[in-house]
């Protein structure tokens, strides 16, 4: 028994302990008032008389308090006290040894199972609780799943860089073509890194400085970069807005998360396809599609395509890192927006997203 349950115990008990003894000394006493006198007679009226002056009245018996009642309720109030101490102190119990396993690194551990049928703010603890540990599991699987995708993905261009450093020992006469692909390597490196800081201050919650973004032009700024980068691949970059509002956001981060889906849709195009950005208000909410015609990913795969370092089947040799979708919609959550993906009815990937204006 814990030191609550004793606490809980020693205050029901003297509650009810003073209570049972207050309410029988109240009856008793008025009991005692409500009892008649006896009367005495004189001995002068009595049968053969007498000259004994007359007495007081009294009663034939002494006080006496109800002890038995008294007793009894004591000890049902006993009784009481000690099941509703235990009634509360156990699923708190349940709680600490819960808590406990956590802090020691199982976030396996569940309470509500050991909550029985309660249905009070103990229970209500208990599955708050619950979710607790379990959004801690994913968020910790989350953690140990990104530390290995990271040292794979800083393995492959370390290989490369150790290999393009060896070979221009062996061959000096190549040192040009080598230097520029450690030059290369070391480029690629640096967009990793910059993409996981990036990532990591979003997962943080440190967003920047929100202010208004004017849609229109940020929209016109980034097809004009994507129609550019697009043209050496033959893909064209259609834009379908005009006169968009301002929305609430930091204009670099919102400017990154739109650029890196334009850039995810030119590279899944194939050459001669056409990149297609509509975006429009209604109500209070600005809606933007960007949709392309490549080959779309797996409907199982959907759910997980803005996951880090996730890439679509055939394009785990791109250039790219799979932290792109990633980056954009930590972006668009951290404004209280909302992106999502769908495969389009004709072929192709499209990305929603809506923003508040």
């Amino acid at each position: 028994m814990g030191r609550l349950f004793w606490k809980f115990f020693l205050f029901i008990w003297l509650a009810q302990m003073a209570g049972i003894v207050g309410v029988g000394t109240y009856f008793w006493f008025e009991r005692q008032q409500a009892e008649p006198a006896v009367a005495v007679r004189p001995l002068a009226e009595r049968p053969g008389g007498g000259e004994h002056p007359p007495r007081h009245g009294r009663r034939p018996h002494g006080p006496r308090l109800p002890l038995v009642p008294i007793l009894s309720g004591l000890l049902v109030s006993l009784v009481s006290a000690l099941a509703l101490a235990w009634y509360f102190a156990k699923p708190i119990r349940h709680l600490r040894r819960a808590f406990d396993a956590a802090a020691g690194g199982d976030l396996a551990v569940r309470v509500g199972a050991g909550m029985g049928g309660r249905r009070d703010e103990l229970a209500d603890l208990g599955r708050d609780f619950d979710h607790m540990t379990e959004r801690l599991g994913l968020l910790v699987d989350g953690q140990k799943r990104l530390l290995h995708d990271v040292s794979h993905e800083m393995r492959s261009p370390l290989a490369r860089l150790q290999a393009a450093i060896g070979l221009a020992r062996q061959q000096p006469e190549q040192f040009e073509k080598t230097l520029e692909r450690i030059e290369r390597e070391g480029d690629r490196l640096d967009r990793l890194i910059d993409e996981l800081l990036t990532l990591s201050r979003l997962e943080a919650g440190v967003a920047g400085k929100v202010e208004a973004v004017d849609m229109q032009e940020l929209l016109e700024g980034i097809v004009e970069d994507a129609r550019f980068e697009g043209a050496a691949r033959q893909v064209g970059v259609d834009l379908l807005a005009s006169a968009l509002p301002e929305v609430r956001a930091h204009p670099g981060l919102l400017q990154r998360a739109i650029e890196n889906v334009v850039r995810n849709a030119l590279r899944h195009s194939p050459p001669g396809g056409v990149v297609r950005i509509e975006a429009g208000v209604t109500g209070n909410r600005l809606h933007l599609c960007i949709a392309d015609q490549g080959p779309g990913v797996p409907e199982a795969a959907l759910d997980r395509i803005f996951s880090p370092f996730f890439r679509g089947v055939g394009q785990a040799s791109g250039d790219g890192y799979g932290l792109g979708l990633a980056i954009a919609e930590r972006v668009i959550v951290a404004v209280d927006g909302r992106i999502r993906a769908r495969n389009r009815d004709a072929g192709g990937l499209a990305v929603e997203i809506e923003l508040a204006v």
